[in-house]
Order: C-alpha cells, then sequence, then structure tokens
C-alpha cells in the first residue's frame, strides 16, 4: 500500500484558503476591510517568500473565529465553500485524488492553515484524514484564537506527519511509496523527506529544485 500526502492551498485548489478565508469575512463586514486586506497581503508576501512569522500570522488570523459560537462558524464555512473554494477547484485537481483513492492508496491532507479551514476542503475530495494547525477549543466550546502542537508549516509538516503515523499504530516502512503533491518552497523539507515528491503548480524555486532533481512536474490549473 501506498500513502498520499497533499498539500491544499495552489495545489489542490487553484488559490489560497489562509488567503480567502479573511476576504470572506471582510466581505461579510465581519472584520475591518482596509486593514485585513492590508494584513492579509502582508502576510501572504512572507509566505511566498518562505518567511513567514506563524505567531503573528495565526494571532492575526484566528481572533475572528472567537467571535462566533462552532455552529455559526460551520453555517459560515459552508457559504465560503460555496462562493470562495469550489469556484476554484479543477477537475484535474479532483483527478490527482482520485487515482490514488481507485489505487486504494491511504490519504492525508497536510496544510500549514488551520484544520477549521482546511478540514471541510479535504472532505470536498473524500478524504478524512487532515492535518492543520491544530487550534484550541476552551470550555466554553469555542475556539480561544490560540494553537496547539506544533504548527503544521515547513519543518513542522514532517513533525506533525510522524505524530499522525504513530497516532495511527504505523510507520513509513508500512507503506511502499509514501507521495507528497505540494507548490511551495514552503515543503521542501517534506518534499525531500517523501519516496516520491511531486511538483504541483510550482513556485520558481520549487520548479529549478524539481528540475534539477528530476521530481515529476505537473498542473492542476
Amino acid at each position: 500500500m501506498n500513502l498520499a500526502i497533499f498539500d491544499l492551498d495552489h495545489t489542490l485548489i487553484a488559490s489560497d484558503s489562509d488567503n480567502e478565508w479573511p476576504k470572506y469575512l471582510m466581505h461579510k463586514g465581519i472584520v475591518d476591510a482596509a486593514f485585513v486586506a492590508k494584513k492579509n497581503d502582508y502576510f501572504y508576501q512572507q509566505y511566498l517568500q518562505g518567511q513567514l512569522n506563524v505567531d503573528e500570522f495565526l494571532e492575526f488570523q484566528l481572533e475572528p473565529l472567537t467571535r462566533f459560537s462552532m455552529a455559526e462558524l460551520a453555517e459560515m464555512h459552508q457559504e465560503f465553500m460555496r462562493d470562495f473554494i469550489r469556484p476554484t477547484i479543477t477537475d484535474k485537481a479532483r483527478g490527482l485524488v482520485t487515482q490514488h483513492q481507485q489505487a486504494g492508496d491511504d490519504l492525508l491532507l497536510i496544510s500549514a492553515t488551520n484544520e477549521f479551514i482546511i478540514t471541510p476542503i479535504a472532505h470536498e475530495f473524500g478524504i478524512t484524514e487532515v492535518i492543520g494547525v491544530s487550534l484550541e477549543i476552551g470550555a466554553d466550546g469555542r475556539y480561544t484564537g490560540e494553537y496547539i502542537g506544533v504548527p503544521s508549516y515547513q519543518a513542522g509538516k514532517i513533525t506533525r506527519l510522524e505524530q499522525w503515523l504513530q497516532a495511527q499504530g504505523k510507520t513509513r516502512a508500512d507503506y511502499d511509496k509514501i507521495y507528497f503533491y505540494s507548490d511551495s518552497r514552503n515543503d521542501m523539507p517534506l518534499l525531500k523527506d517523501v519516496s516520491n515528491p511531486v511538483a504541483v503548480n510550482p513556485d520558481d524555486t520549487l520548479l529549478a529544485h524539481a528540475r534539477e532533481h528530476g521530481w515529476p512536474i505537473v498542473h492542476t490549473h
């Protein structure tokens, strides 16, 4: 059996869900549009350069979640999926997942985006095993605005993968091949760490590395 690991943003969707969620909140009038637009671009440029300040970014991004109940957030996410995410999912991206489903491989989505945003998107692809930034839930049943554990960003994805395997009672040796599909230089640590790295819609840094090392390069949008 093989394990197929997928990044999310610009890999399975032709957008960045971390970037789209604040846009949705601005569209709804929930957050100050001018301030959030500026901060959103600030953090996104950091990410593209591989220099994201994770703690600063998560403090900014998670605060709005504390204002709503889980039921309210679930309803908001359905609207977010409909208007901001599903339009960015291509048949090619769905096909990338389907080929591994049909082969009987284990599927895992791992993203630097938080689990609230990514879990329903993973389910849209039929992926039930999901690793994202884990969020703290308070005694009142709401998100506290804090994260827990190791953020699944850059080398943190390797740590979180190992924790996931341990929780499954498995090791890498249980798999013939481990694929990882990603678009970003930020995922170079995990791409180098698996048997079958695949560059999907790669940024310039990843594209150059993939060409140099003979990694497969695919485009889903």
